[in-house]
């Protein structure tokens, strides 16, 4: 149901091998940049994705690692590419940057090349399709208006064909009225109600995005049981004291809260280019076996019962 494509994975500064942060989350027909570093549309390009339909950029805090790629990509769109419209989503100081980064640097008078919307974010469901939603939740970081983000397919109920037979229900539109929560009267007279034809609610997939953050006890309890979640891994364990400084998290504790989550995979980002990858893969997967760590241009992806594939950078 979901893909996730990480551009950068880099925390604070770009390394040789790893971009500044920035994600790109696919569900079906739509997309959602999450974050947006310098560099972001190089990425974007070169990822092979393009940036069609790349209307929708959720920021999970306003520090310029995570930002400055506002600028270039809106320069692009005025120039050689286009969307109909484009939503920035982000808290409140998140958007006072970005307003001055767009407005104060990049446009300076300018009309944008499309509609521009600035969304001020709060938590809960900020986007709604008939097979997914998209839920903002508060996290800790330095500063005010830091979030994560919950992209969780619906619920279902399997329709079971064979006890559709046995009832005699023809083929054709009164099963799908079936399957929409609909009674349906069938030629005999016989009343058949969806509970006689459809299975037990089968849970839809659920994606956790978490950008930095300095501590997991505050975290919403919807987040437990993700089929996958991406978090930050800047420091590792003997750095713990820099972690609490900036207000960043280390590799075990990311898998201890992973654990702890009963989530079924952990997808770290955000290393620090002061750390070795295969160092910070075996801390977590010390405590969390199930532990990857990204690399620019990987992409996961995550599927109602099927453990989540990686597809590695070339």
């Amino acid at each position: 149901m979901f893909e996730i494509v990480f551009l950068g994975t880099s925390a604070s500064a770009p390394s040789i091998h790893r971009g500044l942060p920035a994600q790109i989350v696919l569900a079906g027909e739509y997309r959602f940049l999450i974050d947006c570093g310098e560099g972001t549309q190089r990425q974007i390009l070169k990822s092979g994705i393009g940036f069609k339909r790349l209307n929708r950029i959720l920021l999970t805090h306003g520090h310029l690692d995570h930002i400055l790629g506002l600028a270039g990509l809106l320069s692009t769109f005025m120039r050689w590419e286009s969307v109909d419209q484009l939503e920035i989503w982000g808290g409140r100081r998140t958007l006072d940057r970005v307003q001055d980064l767009i407005y104060g640097v990049v446009l300076r008078g300018v009309k944008p090349p499309m509609p521009l919307h600035l969304i001020d974010l709060k938590p809960g469901v900020i986007f709604e399709s008939k097979k997914f939603s998209v839920q903002a939740f508060r996290v800790t970081h330095r500063g005010p208006d830091n979030f994560g983000f919950i992209f969780e397919e619906k619920a279902h109920r399997p329709f079971l064909a064979e006890r559709a037979e046995a009832l005699g229900i023809p083929p054709g539109p009164e099963r799908g009225r079936l399957t929409r929560g609909e009674a349906i009267t069938l030629a005999d007279g016989r009343v058949i109600h969806p509970d006689d034809v459809l299975g037990p609610v089968i849970p839809g997939v659920k994606l956790v995005h978490i950008g930095d953050i300095s501590r997991t006890d505050n975290l919403p309890d919807t987040i437990h049981g993700a089929d996958a979640l991406v978090m930050e891994a800047t420091y590792v364990e003997e750095e713990v004291d820099f972690a609490a400084d900036f207000g960043h998290m280390t590799a075990a504790g990311a898998a201890r809260y992973a654990s702890e989550a009963g989530v079924k995979t952990l997808i770290l980002t955000h290393l620090s280019r002061r750390n070795r990858e295969r160092d910070v893969l075996n801390e977590a997967r010390a405590t969390f076996p199930n532990t990857y760590v990204a690399r620019d241009f990987d992409r996961f992806s995550v599927v109602k019962g099927k453990p989540v594939i990686r597809l590695e950078a070339p």
